[in-house]
């Protein structure tokens, strides 16, 4: 190709590529106020821990309910208006919390969170295979690296943000409930419950315009390049279960969101079993998701030019079988850095598995796509399960006369092994299941 057809193509894709990193950066946005949504849901509908986990599954529920039934409706409007009706969805969640303030009342506000995850499923279902094919498939994950930067860093400020909204004077309120009468705990938590009424309002509102504007937007009309045909025209392939490929694709994306939320979501518990302070160990999670920031930089840089995507694969999970060797092998800080030098690790796993799979899929993308977002329910499956080697190992470990807090300290590190499988399946992935076109050698 020449150099003014490169530069055509660039400038043509640009505009869009600008837009969809607009719309990664409105759910990384949403997912990551979760952080704060649960300490502020617990307290002002009074709930236990587990329940109030339930904000998390919330927003996992609809990526695997949903996500097939997107792929429906992708398939009968197309992608850009797919985009319009996910951000408006949204922005319907959004409103819900209003009405749930207002009565304090648990299972509104989920059932906002879950309207929220619909639209988002929709969204994530439409935006990723559409950036994925708006350009070259080799240069599939430089796009979405570049998606990443905007996704987390919306989740640093988005949690941030309402944090701060939400969480402050959280502990002097729950002081306060200590001692105060009935009456007065109703007050206090009303007051409290009414901190989420402007912050959704305004979200329902940029949603809705955001919603609009997509309609309007310069994005063209891509569709994914037909699978193998024969010589009548007719595709070789009828559905989707003919592609190995795919299904092995997904199975790579399970255990990688599971591992990715390993790395983010248990490190700040970690560093606290192993002696840190609660005001220490807050940061923790930040150095994670620095260091997939700048992976995702590198990655934007050194994509397709220098470095192909199925060798930014290998490179990634042979990285985290080491930093996890280096966890299960080092205690105190050093553990710790380990494990968010997962951060490096993951960044480029997410954009390098999405073009590998959906490559020569064609008509067949939108579900493909749709089957790749259920995978993400591997981060509700997997990190439980290392918080379930932890406790089996810890209750173990006193049981043979181990003091309490080393015996939890020993097992939170000696259970990072489940980290092992999973980047062992992403390594598989990239070195030969990729490859895996169809069932027959033909």
């Amino acid at each position: 190709m020449s150099n003014s057809q490169n530069n055509s193509t660039k400038n043509s894709t640009l505009v869009p590529i600008i837009i969809i990193a607009g719309l990664f950066f409105i759910f990384g946005f949403v997912t990551w106020i979760n952080g704060a949504l649960i300490p502020f849901m617990k307290t002002i509908n009074e709930l236990t821990d587990a329940q109030s986990y339930l904000v998390a599954s919330a927003s996992y529920i609809s990526f695997v309910v949903m996500a097939l039934p997107a792929s429906y409706i992708l398939n009968k409007i197309g992608y850009r208006k797919g985009m319009s009706l996910g951000l408006i969805i949204m922005g319907i969640g959004a409103l819900v919390f209003i009405p749930a303030a207002e009565a304090r009342t648990y299972w509104v506000f989920l059932l906002g969170i879950f309207i929220q995850g619909v639209g988002m499923t929709l969204l994530q279902t439409a935006s990723n295979p559409y950036i994925t094919i708006l350009g070259p498939i080799e240069s599939g994950a430089k796009r979405i690296a570049i998606m990443g930067i905007a996704n987390k860093t919306a989740g640093a400020l988005g949690s941030l943000i309402f944090g701060a909204l939400l969480l402050s004077g959280i502990d002097k309120v729950k002081e306060q409930l200590g001692t105060a009468t009935a009456e007065e705990k109703g007050v206090l938590l009303d007051t409290m419950a009414d901190s989420v009424f402007m912050p959704y309002l305004i979200m329902a509102i940029v949603l809705f315009v955001l919603g609009v504007l997509i309609r309007k937007a310069p994005l063209p009309d891509v569709e994914a390049e037909e699978p193998e045909v024969t010589a009548s025209g007719k595709s070789t392939k009828t559905n989707i279960f003919q592609f190995p490929h795919l299904w092995l694709g997904v199975l790579a994306l399970f255990v990688y969101v599971g591992a990715e939320v390993i790395a983010g979501d248990t490190i700040i518990s970690y560093g606290i079993s192993l002696g840190f302070t609660g005001e220490e160990a807050k940061y923790f999670t930040t150095y994670t998701l620095m260091a997939m920031v700048a992976t995702y930089a590198l990655g934007v840089f050194l994509i397709p030019k220098y470095v192909k995507q199925k060798t930014a694969l290998i490179t990634s999970a042979v990285l985290g079988i080491i930093f996890s060797l280096c966890i299960l092998n080092t205690t105190g800080f050093i553990s710790i850095m380990f494990v968010a030098a997962l951060g490096i690790a993951n960044a480029l796993v997410w954009p390098a598995i999405w073009p590998l799979t959906l490559e020569g899929l064609g008509k067949f993308t939108k579900t493909a796509s749709a089957l790749l977002i259920m995978a993400i329910s591997g981060g509700a499956i997997i990190p439980p399960l290392y918080g379930r080697i932890v406790d089996a190992n810890t209750h173990e470990l006193m049981a043979e006369g181990v003091q309490n807090s080393d015996a939890i300290s020993t097992a939170a590190t000696s259970s990072y092994w489940i980290l092992i499988p999973c980047y062992a399946i992403i390594l598989f992935f990239a070195v030969w299941g990729h490859k895996f076109k169809s069932w027959s050698k033909s």
